[in-house]
Formats: structure tokens, C-alpha cells, sequence
């Protein structure tokens, strides 16, 4: 499945919920994580769901599948479970612009969507930054639960209330103006 096939031609869409489904696989990590290669295998289905109305278009994507990666610890390959289920709205405005993660402006004359970055940057999202084989998993809620080492420390208090310090005076007399 090439890039062609994640465009979506949008004004020849009439204003109701159009939907779309794909099937993700190597191919398409491959023309998409290119530059940054935290996916490159996997298997994935998509369904993006296109909502388009008047003054905007809302699209919703479910992405279900598995992303293969690589143990940080033991190198070892395992599958990686990923569920996603986002919206982006895009709104026709004067110019492109992305407003937040969710909003997109885009121009009335802009004849298609590229869903195919929004569905890797989904996926990408996924990805956990410390990538352990499920049987390492344990360990890490283990390590997670523990209170952790202090490692430097000032010796003092941390306290505020200072109670049995001496205080300047003149800050004395400011501490009774409240």
C-alpha cells in the first residue's frame, strides 16, 4: 500500500461521516519512519473515520495491532500491543496552521488529507520510551514502586516555619503586618 493510498480526497466528499480503513504493515513503517525509525515492523489495522460538515472535518482514528521492537535490555524482539483512538478536527481557515494536537486549520481550497502522518505519529505516540520485553515487566513495576535513593542532600531541613531560628527584627515586624 503506498502513500497515494493514505490521501483522501476531500472535496469530493459530501458533508456526512465517510470511513476508511487500512492495513499497516512493514511497507508503510518504512515510507513513513524513515527519519525517525522508532517504528520500523509491525502490523496494524486502521479506521479513520471522517466527519466532514460545512466549516470543518472531524477525524477520528482507532488503530489497533502490534509494533515490533527491541528490548533496551536483553535486545531480544517482542511484540508491542498498541491501541489508539484520537481526534484531530481540521478547520478551513485563511491559511495552514496547526493550532494544538487536536485542531488543525486548513484552506478551503485544499483538495486532500495526508492521513497517513497522523496514523505513524499515533502509533509513534504508542511507543514507550523504556522498551522491555514483557517478562522484564515485573521488575520494572518493582523498581517503580520502590522509594528511591537519596542521593545528595544539604543536611538541613526543609521545614519553612524556621520556628527555631533568630529572625532579622526587621522581619519580625513585617511578619506581623499579615
Amino acid at each position: 500500500m503506498g502513500v497515494k493510498a493514505f490521501s483522501v480526497n476531500i472535496i469530493g466528499l459530501s458533508n456526512r461521516i465517510h470511513t476508511f480503513q487500512y492495513e499497516i504493515g512493514d511497507v508503510f513503517f518504512r515510507e513513513y519512519g524513515k527519519d525517525t525509525g522508532l517504528v520500523s515492523e509491525g502490523t496494524f489495522h486502521a479506521e479513520v473515520e471522517l466527519d466532514k460538515r460545512e466549516t470543518f472535518i472531524e477525524a477520528r482514528f482507532k488503530i489497533e495491532g502490534k509494533a515490533k521492537l527491541i528490548c533496551d535490555r536483553s535486545l531480544d524482539p517482542f511484540q508491542h500491543p498498541v491501541e489508539v483512538d484520537r481526534k484531530v478536527v481540521f478547520k478551513y481557515g485563511d491559511t495552514d496552521e496547526e493550532l494544538s494536537d487536536e485542531i488543525v486549520i486548513i484552506r478551503r481550497d485544499t483538495d486532500s488529507l495526508e492521513l497517513g502522518q497522523y496514523i505513524y505519529e499515533f502509533i509513534s505516540l504508542e511507543i514507550p520510551m523504556k522498551k522491555l520485553h514483557p517478562r522484564y515487566q515485573g521488575e520494572l513495576e518493582m523498581e517503580d514502586g520502590s522509594e528511591g535513593k537519596i542521593i545528595y542532600t544539604s543536611g538541613g531541613d526543609t521545614d519553612d516555619n524556621n520556628d527555631g531560628e533568630d529572625i532579622d527584627p526587621r522581619w519580625e515586624k513585617l511578619k506581623k503586618l499579615k
